[in-house]
């Protein structure tokens, strides 16, 4: 592959060397690659790419088909390449590795950007905190009325869950106050928290629709990550 970039035999022995050793492939350099993991292959795709430095990288779904270990990996690969001053560019649909990875975002719904920001700037755009409440499905309607009082925002009950959720804008306060008002009536929770829109719910607001991993048509996200200047 170096040959194509017309590098010596000696560079390209080299260069093969470090590529293999930052990419933890340097003892299975010998073994035939249809014997390699999926992980292991797409680092062998990354590392190849990397022959002569690259400033700009762009990488279509690194991760996609990985185990979650592979995945890690990857990402620790790609936030190195980052580290060491190279900038890439991203498209995934995991919301979450965008979430981890990206400095900047830009969500795709149909060939069209139809946001872009930082990660912080995404969410903000849906809307701040919300309280959530899991409860016995006896005690709904009661936690229910509390959550709406606490809230002053639209509530949403999911019976199938036992979920009641709705924004807040005073954060723990609202908390704290939803608590003592379960706590009035005897109700214990199964579960309370006050929780930040994912990038999966700002994908959601956005298109109206989930990201489908397996339709890129239906809505990708690129993400940006590289030197600040």
């Amino acid at each position: 592959f170096s040959r194509l970039y017309h590098l010596s035999p000696a560079a390209s022995k080299k260069r093969a060397t470090e590529l293999l050793e930052q990419f933890s492939l340097t003892d299975a350099a010998k073994r035939p690659i249809k014997t390699y993991s999926g992980g292991m292959r797409r680092r062998l795709d990354l590392a190849a790419s990397l022959i002569v430095k690259p400033k700009i990288l762009f990488l279509d779904e690194p991760t996609t088909g990985l185990d979650p270990r592979g995945r890690i990996e990857m990402w620790e690969v790609i936030q190195g390449l980052v580290k060491d001053g190279t900038t890439l560019l991203l498209t995934t649909q995991y919301l979450e590795e965008a979430d981890q990875l990206a400095d900047e975002i830009a969500v795709i719904d149909h060939g069209k950007v139809i946001a872009r920001g930082t990660s912080d700037q995404l969410k903000k755009e849906v809307g701040g905190e919300r309280l959530e409440i899991v409860a016995e499905a006896k005690d709904l309607k009661q936690v229910a009325e509390i959550v709406g009082k606490v809230s002053g925002g639209k509530v949403l009950v999911e019976e199938g869950s036992r979920q009641v959720s709705a924004p807040v804008t005073t954060g723990s306060r609202a908390l704290i106050e939803a608590v003592r008002s379960l706590d009035d009536l005897g109700i214990h929770p199964l579960d309370i928290a006050l929780k930040r829109p994912s990038l999966d719910d700002v994908f959601i607001a956005l298109t109206g629709h989930v990201a489908e991993e397996n339709k890129p048509e239906e809505g990708e996200v690129k993400s940006r990550r590289g030197r600040r200047k």
